[in-house]
């Protein structure tokens, strides 16, 4: 198994920045690929970035300039830097670990909310 814990997450003005974490403990082995997702109210839950052990790195389009995914592999750490915040990222941020075969599963975090507000 893998627990994920995220933090991070917080109130900030529009423009402003944050850096979510989210570390990982257990069959840190078994990890293919981890990322962001984000779920406002009312909305389905959708891909923010995410990162494979190859360092190869997917964007949400509209999103792309602005977040940066990264990992320290020491740490066993995700990291989500979130520049040029608008209100409209508003939302839980969640953390994914994508386990390779022969699991094939994936876990979440329990997620961290961020508020971009004046």
């Amino acid at each position: 198994q893998v627990h994920l814990v995220e933090s991070g997450g917080g109130l900030v003005q529009p423009g402003g920045s944050l850096r979510l974490s989210c570390a990982a403990s257990g069959s840190i082995y078994s990890i293919y690929a981890m990322g962001w997702y984000r779920q406002a109210p009312g909305k389905q839950r959708e891909l923010v970035a995410a990162i494979t052990n190859d360092d190869i790195t997917n964007y949400a389009a509209s999103l792309k300039g602005r977040f940066t995914i990264s990992r320290d592999n020491a740490k066993n750490t995700v990291y989500l830097q979130m520049n040029s915040l608008k209100p409209e990222d508003t939302a839980v941020y969640y953390c994914n670990a994508e386990r390779k075969q022969p699991w094939g599963d994936d876990y979440w975090g329990q997620g961290t909310q961020v508020t971009v507000s004046s």
